[in-house]
């Protein structure tokens, strides 16, 4: 049996009623998981995402690939201005569902990859 490590960062473990379980705590509201930890994330939706909600994970652009952002209970895309912010500082973006970023997050944590997710909670 293969042992998964997921190099001390917590799995997401469930989602939905208006927030997550990430390594057995249950935290309400959107979240924000980066390489240096988790925080609440004050977006509830997509035109939400301005400078102030990109700024911690800007700050952590130089440990992040990849940027899997949960949209909600649908795909959506972020304002063009947080787009190409994100572009500028090299963070790639993948917008996504809710659902579908937090079994990606899982997936390419477990890979090692060097991952962030900012996810509106559903």
């Amino acid at each position: 049996m293969l042992e998964i490590d997921f190099d001390a960062r917590p799995p997401i473990e469930a989602y939905g009623g208006g927030g997550f379980r990430i390594g057995g705590a249950k935290r309400m509201g959107s979240q924000l998981l980066l390489p240096g930890g988790m925080a609440d994330w004050p977006v509830a939706e997509l035109s939400a995402l301005g400078p102030e909600a990109l700024a911690p994970i800007l700050a952590a652009a130089e440990d992040i690939d990849v940027l899997l952002l949960g949209a909600g209970a649908d795909v959506g895309f972020p304002p063009r201005e947080a787009r190409a912010a994100l572009e500028a500082a090299g963070v790639g973006l993948d917008p996504m569902s809710t659902p579908a970023a937090c079994r990606t997050f899982n997936v390419l944590l477990a890979e090692g990859r060097r991952v962030a997710a900012a996810l509106i909670a559903v």
